[in-house]
């Protein structure tokens, strides 16, 4: 700076610095005191509020505050820069706020030895408060986003964002951690490999609606495959976050809820078995809870029945178990609901209900042990891929009228023990109404007992299979009408015999017996043609009670003709016989008719011969069978022929269980069906 006359008689020429848009100050000395001030710097530092003249302001300023930074340059030369730095309040007053300047300071010469101190000073007050004012919304933004952070790590595990059209793109470290799954399998639409097979076109659909409605809020439960294996059921909630009504992106959030997920379930199958106890019978009851258990618990569902109380009716045969409903999931070969099978000693479900203790196997898929159901159940677990059944003993008033069959097929996994009391449970709380069914079905398997005591087990023939079934009407407990025999005669022809007495109490039974003897009697004593056999049973009937009792029967000798076989019949008011081919056609035998025994009739009653083709199906039945209230005789006769074709292919005793399963049961009335299969051709 050039020597020239100045205030205070500094030589030097300040006054070029009067125009400076900065504040400027000169202080002379080792006391700094203050020899120059242009027009900013006063107004910066000597307004009304200090009350106090510059050079006195300036000075305590310098002494209270910057006095080691003024001595540092005065006696080194190197200068000083303070940035930002707040006013120093002097004069013991303080403004109505904070200022922020910045600074530097230099040293001047005044002459040899002499020095001096050049503040140049610029005012930051706006700028700071500026910046400050940002900084305080980024961090206020932070803390909001370390609460919300928070707040969903209380109520999520996973947090996720997509793009506006439900494409994951932004990696999800919590994704990865409970799933295992990588970002890079992640990303896009490849979460959903992850989600439950059964649940994914739910979600698929849900999802999809959601980002095209761009709706407030989306709400969805899934089940999510863990990375330890397990699926586990998860609470989605997302929203759209929108800028001038237009969706930038998706951000959501997955929280575990298997243990809520889990009561509630539990909870609602309990009410749901305690709503069987409405229905009225032991069948209703059980195709109910079945119903309830698949395919919530499981892929498939059987309900036995055992119906042999004293173990006598099949020779030394431990148990004998009628399975009386199924329920299986969509996708798998439905079950028959009926069935009727012999269990040996060393079979799983006798290991269970001699135990009383649940028995869980576990196996390959479709390759189930030879000893664990019975063997239609068995063909059926290879059939459909299952990999584990738990058998689960029935106890009702402290015994095992009842056996489960709960089984799971494919990937899903076998039943846990938590479901295994929860079936317990379940079947707990349906206790009082099985009770009440099972106490009518003891009472109706006595009368069923002496029932089967009056029928037989057809014979065993070479090159022929005769198999019988009988099917009490569960809502009466007394023995019925409906019969069946078949026998050898004296000349090596087989007979089969189906009959039916009116009535449905004990003398209809009797009846039926003293029917059943005299017809054997009749059939031995003479070998004649079965419409003259019939005649004198009409005959007969006039001795055996003075009530107007009447009876249905068709009457069959299966004889050798030609290198085949034939059938000599005849009918007495019983539905037709039906004939079906191993092709699956069929067509009813409607000769040799002639009215109901029991009702006066001189004339002899007709026979009639026909053929029987290799591996055709020859099925006598009752009229339960096709019998329906308000509905013409054809169409069930007609329903009977449709459905026995479809099985033509059948094993026979596959044959009759499946015929009973797939024709509808009015339950109203006994139905007792006797079927013949011929050898097929050489």
């Amino acid at each position: 700076m050039g020597a020239d006359d100045g205030p205070g008689g500094s030589g030097l020429a300040f006054e070029v610095l009067d125009p400076a848009p900065v504040g400027v100050a000169v202080a002379r000395g080792p006391d700094h005191l203050l020899v120059y001030t242009n027009a900013v710097y006063r107004s910066l530092f000597a307004d009304e509020r200090t009350g106090m003249p510059v050079k006195e302001a300036f000075a305590e300023f310098v002494q209270v505050h910057f006095r080691e930074q003024f001595d540092r340059v005065y006696a080194t030369g190197e200068p000083f820069v303070s940035t930002a730095e707040p006013e120093c309040v002097v004069g013991g007053q303080e403004g109505p706020g904070e200022r922020f300047f910045t600074s530097s300071l230099s040293r001047v010469v005044f002459g040899p030895g002499d020095y001096g101190v050049l503040e140049v000073v610029i005012e930051v007050t706006d700028q700071v408060t500026a910046a400050r004012r940002i900084e305080t919304i980024a961090e206020e933004r932070r803390r909001i986003l370390r609460r919300y952070e928070s707040l969903m790590q209380v109520s999520a595990q996973i947090f996720w964002v997509t793009t506006r059209d439900g494409y994951v793109h932004e990696p999800s470290p919590s994704w990865a951690r409970i799933t295992g799954q990588p970002w890079e399998e992640y990303r896009g639409q490849g979460w959903l490999q992850m989600v439950h097979p059964e649940d994914r076109p739910a979600t698929v659909r849900s999802w999809s609606r959601a980002v095209s409605r761009a709706t407030d809020t989306w709400d969805h439960v899934y089940r999510l495959h863990t990375a330890d294996g397990s699926y586990r059921h998860f609470q989605l909630r997302a929203v759209p976050v929108c800028e001038s009504g237009r969706v930038l992106e998706w951000v959501g959030s997955c929280t575990d809820i298997e243990e809520e997920w889990q009561e509630q379930r539990r909870q609602r199958l309990l009410d749901s078995a305690a709503a069987t106890a409405q229905l009225s019978s032991l069948e209703e009851m059980l195709g109910a809870l079945s119903d309830v258990i698949v395919p919530e618990l499981a892929d498939g569902c059987g309900v036995y029945l055992i119906t042999d109380l004293t173990g006598e009716r099949r020779g030394a045969a431990p148990f004998i178990v009628e399975r009386l409903a199924t329920a299986v999931r969509r996708g798998l070969a439905p079950l028959a609901p009926y069935s009727e099978e012999q269990l040996d000693e060393g079979n799983a479900f006798v290991m269970a209900v001699r135990r009383r203790r649940p028995l869980l196997q576990t196996f390959p898929a479709g390759s189930p042990p030879p000893d664990l159901a019975p063997s239609g159940t068995r063909s059926w677990l290879a059939a459909n891929g299952a990999n584990s059944m738990l058998i689960l003993p029935v106890v009702v008033d402290g015994a095992v009228p009842a056996v489960v069959g709960v089984v799971t097929c494919g990937d899903r996994p076998a039943i846990n023990r938590a479901d295994i009391t929860l079936l317990g449970n379940m079947f707990g709380h349906a206790h009082d109404a099985l009770s009440r069914a099972i106490r009518f079905q003891r009472t109706q398997q006595v009368a069923l007992a002496l029932q089967y005591s009056l029928l037989v087990e057809p014979p065993r023939l070479p090159g022929l299979r005769i198999v019988a079934r009988y099917r009490a009407s569960p809502s009466a407990a007394e023995v019925g009408g409906d019969w069946y025999d078949s026998f050898v005669l004296p000349d090596g022809v087989p007979v089969m015999v189906i009959g039916d007495v009116s009535g449905h109490d004990l003398s209809a039974a009797v009846l039926m017996s003293q029917l059943r003897n005299m017809l054997r009697a009749l059939a031995m004593d003479r070998r004649e043609p079965p419409g003259e056999i019939l005649t004198r049973l009409n005959v007969a009937m006039e001795s055996l009670s003075s009530d107007d009792v009447t009876a249905t029967c068709v009457f069959g000798r299966v004889e050798e003709w030609n290198g085949g076989h034939r059938l000599r019949y005849a009918v007495a008011g019983h539905p037709p016989p039906l004939l079906v081919t191993a092709q699956g056609h069929g067509r009813f035998l409607e000769g040799a008719v002639s009215p109901l025994l029991g009702l006066p009739d001189d004339e002899t009653r007709a026979s009639e011969a026909v053929p029987l083709p290799p591996g055709s199906t020859l099925l006598l039945y009752t009229d339960g069978l096709v019998e329906r209230s308000g509905e013409h005789l054809d169409l069930g006769l007609g329903r009977l022929r449709r459905v026995a074709e479809s099985l033509a292919a059948e094993p026979v005793d596959t044959f009759c269980d499946h015929l009973l399963s797939a024709l509808p049961f009015t339950g109203l009335d006994d139905i007792a069906i006797m079927a013949l299969r011929l050898p097929p051709a050489p």
